[in-house]
């Protein structure tokens, strides 16, 4: 079963590098959950192929994951793990092995409640080291792989981590019962990219009509910390789209905001490769 996709341009590339890690479709045979399969699906970011350009992107590379995150999730750490959902000896073993797990704001927190109620058994340790070797590590190597190619050739490169959110905070996240932003840029507070490349994209959508939040709720999760590092030239910024855009997130169905969005963001990818083809 393949892990994820990767997507080069068809004409000469930018350090631009897009990653989408909540897309996937494809459900591995042993994943055993309780929901229905419509009940699981929701989660995930439903931009990769439904919302994302229809045309070749300008220059940029896209990576997108082809296994559900409630499967496992490559936007949290691997150590991750609540016992609840995988059992004390596995918490531990992938805690204590963790180098790092950033900071107090990757907590699980939503997820591990949501992944309690979805998983239709506890998992052994076996289980989550098959998943993390076989699914979570590769994904994570193919966009290292995708930024390091990039920045070796330009010296310099710019990723842009995509998600989408629920219209309103639930009762699992940081801000229950608020209605959330259009689109939400997080860039930790300003140390995963330059300034410059947050106002940038904050202001090419605010200029297509949108309302845009900044570290609000979302600041990036710790891979946007890992690639982001400005002082190098690596930059990184997390980007979550309002569900409510392009879609009923009862039904799952598109609605007539569908089309537009997608052409919006066919000109905001067009505004990222001049503003990267300016300064590589």
């Amino acid at each position: 079963m393949e892990v994820y996709l990767r997507h080069d341009p068809a004409a000469a590339p930018l350090p631009l590098v897009l990653d989408s890690p909540h897309s996937g479709t494809h459900y591995p045979a042993d994943f055993a959950h309780l929901p229905p399969r419509a009940v699981v699906r929701r989660p995930r970011t439903r931009m990769s192929k439904r919302c994302s350009p229809a045309r070749p992107m300008p220059g940029a590379t896209l990576v997108e994951a082809l296994f559900p995150r409630a499967y496992i999730d490559p936007n949290r750490h691997p150590s991750d793990i609540d016992p609840a959902v995988a059992g004390r000896t596995v918490a531990g073993t992938r805690r204590a092995l963790a180098q790092d797990r950033g900071s107090a704001s990757d907590s699980s927190g939503g997820w591990r409640k949501a992944a309690c109620r979805c998983m239709a058994r506890p998992l052994s340790v076996a289980d989550v080291e098959r998943r993390i070797a076989l699914y979570y590590e590769p994904y994570h190597a193919a966009v290292a792989a995708a930024l390091d190619e990039r920045y070796r050739r330009f010296g310099v490169v710019w990723h842009l981590n995509c998600h989408s959110m629920p219209a309103v905070g639930d009762v699992m996240s940081d801000d229950p019962g608020r209605e959330r932003a259009e689109f939400v840029l997080g860039d930790r507070d300003g140390t995963t990219c330059e300034p410059e490349f947050t106002a940038f994209v904050a202001a090419t959508l605010s200029a297509m009509g949108y309302e845009v939040a900044i570290n609000d709720p979302y600041k990036a999760s710790s891979w946007c910390a890992r690639h982001g590092r400005p002082a190098e030239r690596r930059h990184s910024l997390q980007i979550e789209i309002n569900r409510r855009l392009y879609m009923d997130e009862v039904s799952l169905a598109r609605t007539a905001g569908f089309g537009a969005l997608q052409a919006d963001l066919v000109r905001l990818i067009e505004a990222l490769a001049d503003y990267v083809r300016a300064r590589a």
